[in-house]
């Protein structure tokens, strides 16, 4: 079946993207949360909050570890490659805000990539701030540390609770736009829920592409709803051609 969709793009529209763990369940990403609200096992309060890692940083790096291992045995799916030929026709007038932390988007060739809740390939260390990838801190057993200044490492996530990375960015963005495209999101997490709604008042056009019709879905202006995986190539082609 053929798409129906009412849009061109422009080369000289400006355009944001808004990606959720939906894109990558696609590619084999567990989402973890279980209907019964445990990550694998653990309470989101024993394993992505800040009070957490205090309490029990052996715990936390293990679920990370654990994570991070899963991570490595997927790859970009056909959305993720759509979402780069968008951005090559587009340049500098397209901006890509990921929800996601598994970095499959930079995978599939993406640049311009805005990661809100950091990068599971990414620690620091809680005392001089310096950056260390995943893959060397994970060498270390149980807890990582910093080997400049022995403290702890942490992955450089946004947990439950802290401020997502980049948000005066993003603002910025959101508030001249032409389009603003929400892929594989609820629309219940905030503040990226928000997102859509700002675009909207600011005078952007929306659209969104998701397996089931998100929370928001009164705000958007031509909802697709399947996996993105399918979609997005289909709909890219016909919005560029």
């Amino acid at each position: 079946m053929q798409l129906k969709t009412n849009y061109r793009f422009k080369k000289d529209d400006r355009i944001a993207i808004l990606t959720g763990a939906g894109i990558s369940a696609e590619s084999g990403i567990k989402t973890f949360r279980d209907a019964d609200g445990l990550w694998e096992n653990h309470r989101v309060e024993d394993v992505a909050t800040p009070e957490a890692f205090i309490r029990d940083p052996e715990l936390v790096w293990k679920f990370y570890r654990t994570r991070y291992e899963q991570v490595l045995t997927v790859k970009p799916n056909p959305g993720h490659y759509a979402l780069k030929e968008l951005e090559d026709h587009l340049g500098d007038n397209f901006l890509l805000i990921t929800q996601n932390i598994d970095g499959l988007h930079t995978l599939a060739g993406s640049q311009r990539v805005v990661e809100m809740h950091g990068s599971i390939h990414r620690s620091f260390c809680t005392k001089c701030h310096r950056t260390v990838p995943a893959e060397k801190a994970l060498k270390q057993e149980a807890i990582p540390h910093c080997k400049s200044c022995s403290a702890m490492l942490r992955p450089d996530v946004v947990w439950f609770g802290e401020v997502p990375y980049h948000l005066d960015l993003i603002m910025s963005w959101l508030s001249k736009l032409d389009y603003f495209i929400t892929v594989g999101t609820s629309g219940v997490v905030y503040p990226a829920a928000q997102f859509l709604l700002s675009a909207k008042y600011a005078g952007s056009t929306t659209v969104g592409i998701n397996l089931d019709p998100p929370e928001n879905l009164r705000y958007i202006d031509e909802f697709h709803q399947g996996l993105s995986s399918k979609l997005l190539p289909e709909l890219i082609k016909h919005w560029i051609d």
